[in-house]
């Protein structure tokens, strides 16, 4: 039967090692007057003005991820109302106040991500298992739904590799029998983020660009 999945991006299942799992989020800002959309699911990156964006922008160049985008607060330009959303739609904020935005940035938080695809090295669950501590890149890392404001993230099995400049390190499958058919897409992995920019020096790829993967 095919799985229920489809694609959300990356949502926090855990914390690595004996952290405390606090799922919590740190406040960001977004620049007022980015047109980038960035939506709940998706990975982020840090630029050089102090501002976050979405993973592939232009602006970000070569960096580590920051973490995942969960929502913001902006004030609306049409309504003065304060605006929580799960997406930043790219335009409609008042630039008299910031855009707040929630990111989960801890380089050990752990999170689930579906595939994309089936590939004929990679359609068991033995297979799919045996790949838990390689690396694995997006697919559709930078797009969303500007219904659901979700991001339309996924981790394409095609990738698979030692190489560690890829975005992700798979650290599980999680177990769900509603996506329990490994021929075919939507097997929720369990991932953690490579090259992260929180990490200590050191434990980011040099040369890591933001676009690898999306």
């Amino acid at each position: 039967m095919a799985n229920t999945n489809g694609a959300f991006g990356l949502r926090p299942v855990g914390v690595q090692g004996s952290g405390a799992n606090t799922t919590g989020t740190t406040e960001y800002r977004i620049a007022s007057g980015n047109s980038n959309a960035i939506y709940q699911g998706s990975p982020v990156i840090p630029l050089s003005t102090g501002f976050i964006d979405i993973v592939g922008a232009a602006a970000g160049g070569t960096v580590g991820l920051l973490g995942v985008f969960w929502g913001c607060e902006y004030v609306s330009s049409t309504t003065g109302a304060t605006i929580w959303s799960n997406t930043w739609p790219g335009a409609g904020a008042d630039t008299n106040y910031p855009v707040k935005a929630f990111v989960y940035d801890d380089p050990m938080q752990t999170f689930t991500i579906a595939t994309s695809n089936v590939v004929a090295a990679a359609n068991t669950e033995a297979e799919v298992r045996a790949a838990v501590f390689a690396n694995i890149a997006f697919a559709g890392g930078n797009s969303g739904s500007d219904t659901t404001g979700i991001s339309s993230a996924t981790a394409d099995l095609n990738t698979i590799a030692t190489t560690a400049a890829l975005s992700m390190r798979i650290m599980g499958v999680q177990d769900d029998p509603s996506n329990a058919d490994f021929t075919a897409a939507g097997i929720p992995l369990i991932v953690r983020l490579n090259n992260h920019f929180n990490a200590p020096n050191g434990s980011i790829v040099q040369g890591t660009v933001s676009v690898t993967g999306v």
